[in-house]
This record gives structure tokens, sequence and C-alpha cells, in this order.
């Protein structure tokens, strides 16, 4: 009788599980239970979610990072499966990463919460599948360094990241002349410029494209969100600041394109789901039926693409200056953007504002190379601090 072809199942650790990136990936292990098995879950806070999720995957091992929803899911243990491990705060995180029957942990928290983890998992030799772009823009000079070092693969998930990724399958990195990713201009894309005085928080969550969490969304409408994009591709591909450029396109189907040094450009289509680059990071490299339905071209599909005004959006600009000048000023553009998207949320101070408030925090922080992450780590909070102080 012929040996069995059939491989096993990948084991998946999955951090951020209750947000919109975890929604789909557990859409993406539903419909692939016979090659991917979780086995380890995390969230901030939404612990009676994860206990749902548990329940469904059979999983063990589970996380919840914010202290007292930590206390009140270890109070109410009988909501998850029977022998389930629940571990609390940034330690917990770091030991789901290192679960020796992972596979690859997929690192989907906001913000710089990931950073730990994501390093806890290269260090023990997992893959990586890399959904939050902040620990990039953060530490990517020691998180590719640590890939290198231990051997493992990291995986882009972002859409953009992940199409370049495809596009590059095969080529040599010095046949690359650049990278353009495709950004679809948020919620305010066609707005006329007088009227951004008075966006509302409410507005700046309607994504005419992709359904996200509140940060990426308004992210998404300043362009921080494909500035953060930019400077991860950098550290991702290997690539120099000028090798690194976006366009706007408003159908998001066009994901990204690579431009090789015979003028040639190779692009990644799909709809606008994140079921799909999820899916080619968490399989790679075997290909097989997706969640949702393709591109149909038997119906009428139009992609416009149109240059970046970086005056309309200065974020982008800020986030090339910090490409260009390299050392700490990523992670201060990356802290400061944070906290005045999260003032803006909260109505405290106005859209407009959030590019003034990083602006000041970049111009404060002196900038340097840092010799060690201790370094970048307390850059990262100081740049908090600053741009807290430029709020009022």
């Amino acid at each position: 009788m012929p040996a069995s072809t059939s491989r096993p199942r990948k084991r998946v650790v999955l951090l951020g599980a209750t947000g919109s990136i975890g929604e789909n990936t557990l859409r993406v292990i539903n419909a692939h239970r016979d090659k991917l098995e979780l086995v380890g879950i995390a969230a901030r806070a939404n612990w009676g979610k994860l206990a749902a999720i548990a329940r469904e995957h059979n999983v063990r091992h589970v996380g919840v990072f914010e202290d007292e929803a930590f206390r009140a899911a270890r109070a109410d243990a009988s909501s998850f499966p029977p022998d389930t491990k629940i571990v609390g705060g940034l330690a917990g995180l770091v030991e789901l990463s290192q679960l020796p029957e992972a596979d690859i942990v997929l690192v989907a928290v906001v913000g710089t919460t990931g950073l730990e983890p994501a390093l806890a998992a290269l260090a023990a030799g997992k893959a990586l599948a890399l959904a939050s772009k902040e620990i990039l823009v953060l530490a990517g000079k020691f998180v590719m360094a640590s890939a290198r070092a231990n051997h493992a693969r990291l995986l882009p998930v972002d859409s953009e990241h992940n199409a370049v990724f495809q596009c590059l399958e095969g080529h040599r990195h010095e046949a690359v002349r650049r990278i353009i990713l495709t950004a679809s201009g948020g919620a305010f894309r066609d707005w006329p410029a007088e009227r951004l005085a008075h966006v509302t928080p409410a507005d700046a969550l309607k994504h005419p494209n992709w359904a996200m969490g509140p940060k990426v969304t308004v992210d998404s409408a300043t362009l921080a969100n494909k500035g953060l994009e930019l400077i991860e591709a950098q550290w991702l591909f290997g690539l120099q600041c000028d090798q690194c450029t976006t366009v706007l396109h408003p159908q998001s189907i066009v994901h990204s394109l690579v431009e090789f040094t015979d003028g040639a450009l190779l692009a990644q289509l799909c709809p606008p789901s994140m079921t799909f680059p999820i899916q080619h990071a968490l399989l790679h490299p075997e290909r097989v039926n997706g969640v949702e339905a393709p591109l149909d071209f038997s119906r009428l599909i139009g992609l416009e693409f149109r240059p970046v005004d970086e005056t309309r959006f200065p974020m982008l600009r800020l986030a090339r200056h910090c490409m260009r000048i390299g050392g700490v000023a990523p992670a201060v553009f990356n802290a400061a953007n944070e906290i005045a998207v999260a003032a803006f949320l909260a109505h405290r101070i106005p859209y407009l504002a959030i590019p003034r408030v990083v602006e000041q925090t970049l111009d404060t922080i002196t900038n340097f190379e840092p010799g060690d992450l201790a370094a970048v780590l307390a850059t990262d909070s100081e740049a908090r601090r600053v741009a807290t102080s430029r709020l009022a």
C-alpha cells in the first residue's frame, strides 16, 4: 500500500482572537479544519468570547491580557473546556507564543503589545504570521535579526505586504526596482478639504471598503496606516526608502504591485477581505479553495489609480520623513499616532490635530540609532508622554 501523502495539520496560536483579524482567522480555520488546528488563543479583555472560541475549537491554552478580565476568566473557569490553562498579562502572551506544540503564531493584537510575544515566537523557532504592523515599525531591526538568527519564517498578513510577498516569490532581490502599496484613501478620500475640520469619530469609522477595528480605520483615513506599512515593508523586504511608495486605489482590489528592473510590473488582486492574506500566510506554500468567492471578471470591474497628495495626507509625509532618517523616529511616529488617534476617538482633539500632535512629538524627541530593544521601548514611553502633553 502506498504511503499517505496527507500533511499533518498546522497548529496555530492566535493572539488577538476577538478582533477583526482574529474573527477572519477563525473563518479560515473553520473552513480548513483538515489543515489547521487552533491550539492557543488570547485577547485583551473579552474573555467571554475567548471562552466560546475555546469551546468550539477545544482549545486548552488561553491568555487574557488585562488583569481584571484575567481574574474574571479564572473565576469562571467552567466556561472553558475542562483542564484549560488560563494565563494573564504580557507574560501569558509570551508563554502562548512558545507553546511546544505550536507550529505558527499569528500576532494580531493592536499596537505594540505584540512585540515581546512576537520575539518570543521567533526565539522558539516558530513561524510568525504578522498582522500587527507596529511591531516592525517599533523594532524592525531587532525582529528581523531574531528571525534570521533563529531561522524562523516571517509571513506577512497585512493585505499589502502579503501581496508583495506573493509577487516577489521566485524573483531575485536585486531585480526589484520598487514596490507600490495601494491605499484606499479611507473615509474622507473624496471629501472637500474644508470639510475635514468638522470630521467626527463616527465619520472616520465609515471605511468604504474594509471592516476593521477603530484605530486602524482612523489610520486609513489619515493614511498613517500606509505610512506604517511603508516602514514595515522596508524591513520585511530589505528595501531602501525610495524603493517603497504608494498610490491611491479606491477599489482595494489590487493590493500591491512590484516593479522590476526591466520595467515589468506584477500585481496581486483579490476582493477586499482579510481572509485571503490570512489563508495564504497560514497555509503557505499550499493553495486551496478560499473562504470567499474570488473576483468575477464576467462582471464589470474598474480599476482606478491616483497619486497621493501629501499636503492632504500629512501623516504620510511624516512617515516618509521617519523612513529617511531611521533610528527611533518610526517608533516615535507610531507612539504619538496611537496617543493622538485615541484622543480623537475620545472626542478630546479634532481630526486635523492628529498630524500636529505627531509632528510636535517628532520635533521634541532627539533621534538616535538604538543599540538594544530597551532603548526603543524607553523612547516609545517618552514619545507617549510627550504626545499626551501636546493634546491640549
